[in-house]
Order: structure tokens, then sequence, then C-alpha cells
């Protein structure tokens, strides 16, 4: 390492294998190696789909002139790799979300090895499943964290931040797979890469949406239920419907804010909801536990305009018994356009996953590495791809663009001026989802409410 050796491009044209979406139990190590144009892959998960990824028409060259290059962990100039640490919940309640988003990352991956790679350098990624259990989630992190030049992914609030601390005194760059607030405020996220609305200014904007919604039925004065899961999740959610009811004049009904646990029969909060009578709930949760309280609500005769923080929906939703209310109540907010997105970079995801089953959440795998991406790259133009030369890199980037998939992303400036704002609004469709769609139909594009915009950002909403 730190050898000087000419980069030389790699033309292969790579196989690509997609991990199933799925909730099977599990804890299997997943690892995707890039370096030699295949892929290979221990899966929890019982199936496998291969598809071919799609030829790009650039190619990034490798130097033409060997260059000195700094480097310590995760780069091996000689082997001609750069290792990328994925913490994932594949089999734990995230599961059927994040193990689309990790295909995503290994599609795209593949796609800049087939093309040159970085500089010639091929990603390997290093995928490990956390089963979104936090002592997991640290576990696998001291793990990887010798082996690796930055973490491409990191599934939830609650293990990045338990993992805060660490990748801050081992200087490692680490791109978050959550929503969180706190990943603006420079007081935690020096070593973190925000991206899209985080759930207090999501919160934020549905709720005046919602307001107009309700008023367009001939509600007056709608009231609020609020209801989440504790910790930096649910509670930065709940906190800016908190603010949003506040400014909007809205009377909050039942105030549930971490009512909702884990491993514990939640439908009496579904319960208590309908008993207070609210005309819009905000309820923010895993799916499974969503589904709970919704599902408990609805025994209850109960109807109202329901939402919650993007990670709350599963569009398995519109497979069951509650298909036809989901569609009657439910609106869903999400941080980038879904699978039938109309972008540029929307339909370079459609290509790059071939005939891999349609998933709204192969995007958010995209726009990870394509953060990272420019991460790499800036430091291989810096000439220094250690660890703290790749987080340097990711700190000093002006701007991430994601041709159209995600609202564009910066990176230095005031934290005010970083906040990601933008959100897209969805309806559940169950016809779209049997004609082979994901089931999400588009009804705002980059929507922010006047509150979220005028929103002054100056620490997190709920502190860690």
């Amino acid at each position: 390492m730190g050898t000087r050796r000419r980069l030389l491009a790699l033309l292969f044209v790579l196989a690509l294998v997609v991990a199933a979406c799925g909730d099977d139990s599990g804890d299997e190590t997943t690892t995707t190696a890039g370096g030699d144009g295949a892929t290979e892959t221990t899966e929890a998960a019982d199936t496998t789909e291969t598809t071919e990824a799609a030829e790009t028409t650039e190619t990034t060259e490798a130097s033409a002139e060997p260059m000195d290059i700094l480097t310590d962990v995760g780069v091996d100039l000689e082997a001609g790799t750069i290792k990328v640490g994925l913490l994932s919940d594949l089999t734990g309640p995230f599961g059927p979300l994040v193990t689309p988003i990790v295909a995503g990352q290994e599609a795209y991956w593949q796609n800049v090895n087939a093309n040159g790679g970085i500089n010639g350098l091929m990603v390997e990624l290093e995928v490990r499943d956390t089963t979104y259990d936090i002592p997991t989630h640290v576990t696998l992190y001291e793990e990887l964290k010798d082996q690796v030049a930055a973490f491409g992914h990191s599934t939830g609030t609650p293990q990045t931040v338990a993992i805060n601390d660490a990748l801050q005194a081992d200087g490692i760059l680490a791109i978050p797979l959550t929503w969180y607030s706190g990943w603006t405020d420079p007081a935690i996220n020096a070593n973190l890469m925000h991206h899209g609305a985080p759930y207090c200014i999501e919160a934020m904007s549905m709720l005046e949406y919602l307001k107009a919604e309700a008023e367009a039925k001939g509600i007056d004065s709608p009231t609020v239920a609020i209801a989440s899961v504790a910790g930096d999740y649910g509670l930065d959610s709940a906190a800016g419907a908190v603010i949003a009811a506040d400014q909007l004049g809205l009377n909050i009904v039942y105030q549930g804010e971490g009512a909702i646990v884990g491993g514990q029969d939640n439908t009496p909060v579904g319960a208590a909801v309908a008993e207070s009578g609210a005309d819009i709930v905000w309820a923010t949760a895993t799916p499974g536990l969503f589904g709970e309280v919704y599902g408990g609500a609805l025994a209850e005769g109960f109807e109202a305009i329901w939402s919650g923080a993007g990670p709350s929906w599963n569009p398995a939703f519109l497979d069951g018994a509650i298909a036809d209310a989901v569609q009657r109540d439910l609106y869903i907010p999400f941080y980038a356009q879904t699978w039938g997105g109309d972008s540029p970079g929307a339909q370079q995801v459609r290509e790059l996953m071939g005939d891999a089953p349609p998933s709204d959440y192969y995007g958010e795998g995209f726009v990870e590495a394509i953060i990272l991406d420019a991460a790499l790259r800036k430091a291989y133009d810096n000439g220094d791809m250690t660890q703290a030369g790749i987080l340097a890199a990711a700190k000093s980037l002006e701007s991430v663009a994601f041709d159209g998939l995600a609202p564009d992303e910066a990176y230095v400036g005031e934290p005010n001026d970083q906040l990601q704002r933008k959100i897209n609004i969805y309806r559940p469709d169950k016809a779209d989802r049997e004609a082979g769609g994901t089931g999400s139909a588009l009804i705002e594009s980059d929507y922010t409410s006047q509150i979220a915009a005028d929103y002054v950002f100056e620490g997190a909403c709920v502190e860690p």
C-alpha cells in the first residue's frame, strides 16, 4: 500500500447477482466482490435473481500517468481494489426495504467497475447483515473498520448513533441509511453524509399537506394523533409533527411519542388513536409495527388520513387484507423517485436493475453509491485515498447531483443551507402493483411546505 504504480482500466462487462427482496430470518454475511469482474454472494434470503448491468455511454479511464496516491486501509493499488463496507439490515424489521437498497448499490458499483472503476480501481462491497440489532451493528463495524476504506451504508438511526463516536475516533466516513436530522448537525455529523429530507422536516411538510387534504374533504379544524417508536428515528419524526401542528393551529388529540414498541402487541396503540377521533394520524415505526397500529385502529372501525415517515411504508401492504383501506387512507412521503420515476436517474436505475423485480428502494442504493463515488473520485484527485483522505474529500463536496433521482445535496456551507427540504408524496395504488409496478402513485414531486421552507435549522430536532 502507498506504492506507486500505473493504474489501468479493466474492460470487463460484469454479471450482477441481485439480492431478492424478502424478510427471511438469518444472519449470514454477504460479500460482494467486483475486483475481478465477479460477484460472490452468500445470501440470508432463499432466492436470488441475476440481471445484466446495462452499459453506459461514458467510461472513466485510468490515469495515463503514474501517480503517488496515499493509502492506508481498504485501498490496494497493487491489486487495483477499493473495499467499501455496508452495515445493512437484511433480515431484521427493515430487511424487505434494505435488501433491494443493497441490490441497488451492487448494481451501481458493478456498472462503475465495468466502465473503468474509480480511475482503474475496482470497488468491492463487504456487506454484513446487522439484523437491525445495535450490538451486532457495533460488532460488525469493529470487524470491518480495519478492512474498508469507508462505509457506504449504515442502516438505522440508533445503530449509526451507536458507532458515531468510533467513526470520529477512527476517522472513517459513513453514509447513513436513515434520515435523522442530526446528520445535518455539525455537532453530530463530522463523519456522516446526510441525504434526503430529515424525518422532522418531512413531518412538517406532510402535516401541512395533510391539513389541506382534510380541509378539501370538508373537515374544518382537523385534529391530529401522533404515535411513534422510541429513539432518534421515531422521536425526530414526532418532533417535526408537533412543530407543524403548533404552527398550523392543529389540536393534538393523542400524543404517543415512543408508544409503539417492538416485541409487544401494538394494536392497543391503534385503539387509542381510534378513540381520540383524530382526523389526521402521523405514525412512524417499522412497517410491521405500523401495520399493527393501523390494523388496531381499523378493528375499531376508525377512518382517518394516515401518514408517517417514509420507512414506515411497505408496498406489501397492498397484497393483504388492508389493501383497500391503505388506498383510501394513506399518504406516503419518500426521499427519491420510485421505480416508475421519469427522471434520467430513475431510468438508469431501471436499466441497470434489468429483470430484477420492481422495487422503489433500488434508487436509494444508487443515491448512497453516487455520494461515495463522488467522494472517492475527489480523494483520488487529491492524491489521498486514506480513510481520513476520503472523509475529507467527501466533506469538501460542494454539490452532488443525482440526475433527477433525488434532490441535489451540498456538503459545504451553513447547516441551514445544506438542509434538504424536498420530498415526494405518493398514494398506494393496487392496480399499479398488479400491473407489475410497485404500487406507488406519485401525486407531488419535490414538495416543500411553507413551514419546512421557513424552518431555521440550528441543530438536530431531537438530541441523540
